[in-house]
């Protein structure tokens, strides 16, 4: 990582992907940045938990010169932090190694080598590319491009072929011998694309009190409701028609019936 990019984190912007890219010396100086701040007492546990994402960190109860020695050939660096305005503490850090496939996560892929990763393999198997696990894979290629042949030893570089071809194109090279053939493994770490923002277009229209004032609403609480020229004189038969279609000969006998009825 560039030192540029290095100076620009903080405690603050720290997550469990760009935390690979700091080394021990950096927890101490970003954290004693941060005992500036205020709200650190409220964020130790934040703050601890994605350090610890990529560090081993150990509270030195004892703080004995004999201890410390032992901390230190273990490669853990020793500094002193503040949690609050009256506790400070003595931390052992050590960022958490990638020695085997099994420590590789989706966190920390982007943020080794090419060759680290060769290294990585080569240290865990010897029976190609498709021995290792789907779920290492899956880590492996969300970082970089992965590609393998199998060949007669005699004619893995064959000049102009696959091997010379990858290895001029910047691959990273890990050969699996399986008897008189060989595997190789092409590793090249993919480039990190940003993803573009959502633009919108006359943003500041948005959430803008102001510009209500340009929207006329018109007002209709006070004109006269269109019941208002009601004309009962207007009413007309076509006013009282039934949505059923009336038969004409049942009509008539409901019409016998009640005049039968009239008779008692």
């Amino acid at each position: 990582m560039k030192d540029s990019m290095k100076k620009a984190l903080n405690l603050k912007s720290l997550n469990k992907s760009n935390v690979w890219d700091i080394q021990e010396n950096d927890v101490f100086r970003f954290w004693e940045a941060a005992e500036k701040d205020s709200d650190l007492k409220d964020n130790v546990r934040h703050y601890a938990e994605i350090l610890r994402s990529a560090f081993d960190i150990e509270e030195i109860l004892v703080d004995k010169p004999e201890v410390i020695k032992k901390y230190e050939a273990r490669g853990f660096k020793i500094g002193q932090v503040r949690l609050d305005e009256q506790t400070k503490v003595k931390w052992a850090v050590k960022k958490h190694p990638i020695s085997r496939v099994t420590d590789l996560t989706y966190e920390n892929i982007r943020h080794i080598s090419a060759a680290k990763l060769i290294e990585v393999i080569d240290r865990n198997f010897g029976g190609g590319w498709d021995s290792l696990s789907q779920s290492i894979q899956d880590i492996i290629l969300s970082g970089f491009d992965i590609s393998t042949t199998t060949l007669p030893k005699d004619r893995l570089r064959k000049p102009g072929g696959m091997y010379e071809k990858k290895v001029a194109d910047g691959f990273e090279v890990l050969e699996v011998p399986k008897g008189l053939w060989v595997e190789a493994i092409f590793a090249k770490a993919k480039p990190v694309i940003e993803r573009p923002k959502l633009m919108i277009e006359n943003d500041e229209d948005f959430d803008d009190p102001e510009s209500d004032e340009d929207v006329e609403i018109e007002d209709h609480y006070n004109d006269p409701d269109d019941d208002d020229d009601y004309d009962e004189d207007r009413l007309t038969e076509e006013s009282y028609r039934t949505t059923i279609d009336e038969d004409p000969e049942s009509l008539d006998l409901e019409a016998a019936e009640v005049a039968d009825d009239d008779d008692y």
